[in-house]
């Protein structure tokens, strides 16, 4: 009987210890988000999320990049069983990384503007396998004040920063808010009509959590811009993508 009650409690902490929240107030995302792209600094030091956009294009922050960049794809793609184990003993992997320069990084800039947004031009094409998600229609508008969203991330686990990050993509939903004054992109970026907010009690961004896709509706509507350094950001800051939807299509036709 004694032996069974430190069972119990045994396996009690492992599940307190497997819901510890990363963009706080999270879970686990399970299956979704199997778009999601972890981009990292091939020198270390910065590492944000990202969406596949589709099998050459990636979309994330702008200030996610701007160096040689490590893109890693598939990580969070739930194959079928039967797939998963023929692959197994074939050694094959649908996971892949591609290293990716500079000159395949194009950061959104208006006139004398810089954006917190840009497109990630993959060295070559991942498989249709990979889920992608798919951007809104070109007359969108943001979703108004009230509205749920949803947004994830890999950043980290805490907000004073002391952990690592998860090893489970994380997954909250939030709502569309009236930006603060000081709610705003860093300051190398430009702030007008497409900075817009999201606030909810317990749901908070985290180091590690920009570029990352905020979703309304299952599509495409933002990506988180706030990158907070010594604690969570409460007010989540984001760029609605609605106005530079031509920029988007555009480059990813024309580069």
């Amino acid at each position: 009987m004694k032996s069974s009650f430190v069972l119990i409690l045994v396996l009690a902490g492992a599940v307190a210890g497997a819901i510890e929240k990363r963009i706080l107030g999270s879970k686990s995302c399970g299956k979704e988000r199997q778009y999601h792209v972890e981009i990292e600094a091939t020198q270390g030091g910065k590492a944000c999320g990202g969406a596949l956009l589709n099998s050459r294009w990636v979309i994330t922050a702008a200030h996610c990049a701007g160096q040689k960049v490590k893109v890693k794809l598939g990580l969070q793609f739930d194959a079928p069983f039967l797939k998963k184990m023929k692959n197994f003993f074939k050694g094959k992997t649908i996971k892949k990384e591609q290293e990716i320069d500079v000159p395949q990084q194009f950061a959104l800039k208006v006139d004398e503007n810089s954006y917190d947004l840009m497109l990630i031009k993959l060295n070559e094409d991942v498989s249709s396998k990979l889920p992608t998600i798919h951007l809104p229609a070109a007359d969108c508008t943001r979703p108004e004040l009230k509205q749920e969203v949803q947004i994830g991330g890999w950043g980290a686990k805490k907000a004073d920063m002391k952990k690592t990050k998860t090893k489970k993509l994380m997954c909250a939903t939030t709502m569309i808010a009236d930006c603060g004054d000081n709610d705003k992109p860093h300051k190398d970026y430009h702030s007008d009509e497409s900075t817009m907010c999201a606030f909810k009690p317990g749901v908070e961004s985290c180091h590690g959590d920009a570029g990352t896709a905020v979703e309304y509706n299952d599509i495409l509507y933002g990506i988180i811009v706030s990158e907070p350094t010594d604690k969570c950001a409460n007010a989540i800051v984001m760029l609605d993508i609605c106005p530079h939807l031509k920029w988007i299509e555009d480059t990813m036709r024309n580069k």
